[in-house]
């Protein structure tokens, strides 16, 4: 029997490439998607959206195989896909901290996504000051000989957390040498900074919060009063449900 011949077999292996390459596109598609869905809801039914920006990426073809020879596993489709659970990704930047757990668990409650692992390093920073919540899911696509199963990294972190950490990337990026111990403690103080920065906002933020509400409250009380000839009358709570103003 004849050996295939080179062309043929580069063919082929072009088109399982492009084809698993594919499935990861189509999954960071869905999940930006998502995410564009809640901004929007956000921006078109609330005070503020809590996402400020997103960002994603797919890696490359040359990176996907660099970090399989450097872990020394198979050169395989079905080794990388096990292996290499970052090929997409997508960064969520937000407002405050309490907004990152928020669109958290609006991403996790989707029925469609599979959970497979939450990373808090806000509750637990690394050593190097480094902030963020990752969670890796399982988003389907379905191509058109059925469904496939992509992960897709998501970060998701507060503006000065993603200041620090893409700061901290230039500095050190491919940096292969001890790193200083001086500078490692001022990168970590930096990361400090951050934090206390984002606790500051976040307690700014509630109490305007707690402001607001209670100017609606008394906005909904003054609704409710009606003056005539000199005397205040306070609209039943019958009459305001009969005219779809009042609570259930």
């Amino acid at each position: 029997m004849n050996a295939p011949h080179p062309i043929d077999q580069f063919k082929k292996f072009k088109y399982e490439i492009t084809r698993f390459m594919m499935i990861y596109k189509f999954a960071l598609d869905q999940m930006e998607t998502k995410i564009e869905v809640l901004k929007e809801e956000f921006q078109s039914l609330h005070d503020y959206s809590p996402i400020e920006h997103t960002k994603s990426r797919l890696k490359s073809p040359e990176s996907i195989m660099n970090k399989m020879f450097r872990k020394n596993h198979e050169l395989t489709f079905e080794s990388i896909k096990q292996n290499i659970k970052d090929i997409a990704g997508v960064r969520i930047t937000c407002s405050f901290i309490s907004d990152i757990y928020r669109i958290k668990d609006m991403l996790c409650n989707q029925s469609d996504l599979r959970v497979l692992e939450v990373k808090d390093y806000i509750q637990n920073p690394k050593p190097n000051g480094y902030q963020s919540l990752h969670l890796l899911v399982e988003v389907p696509v379905y191509m058109s000989n059925g469904e496939e199963r992509a992960c897709v990294e998501i970060q998701i972190r507060t503006i000065a957390m993603d200041f620090w950490a893409s700061l901290e990337h230039k500095i050190f990026y491919k940096y292969n040498k001890d790193v200083p111990e001086h500078l490692t403690r001022e990168l970590k103080s930096a990361a400090d900074s951050a934090n206390a920065l984002d606790h500051q906002m976040e307690r700014l933020h509630r109490e305007i919060q707690e402001i607001k509400d209670a100017e609606n409250e008394r906005d909904e009380e003054e609704l409710r009063r009606i003056i005539i000839n000199n005397q205040q009358f306070t609209l039943p709570n019958n009459l305001l449900r009969l005219l779809g103003g009042g609570e259930d």
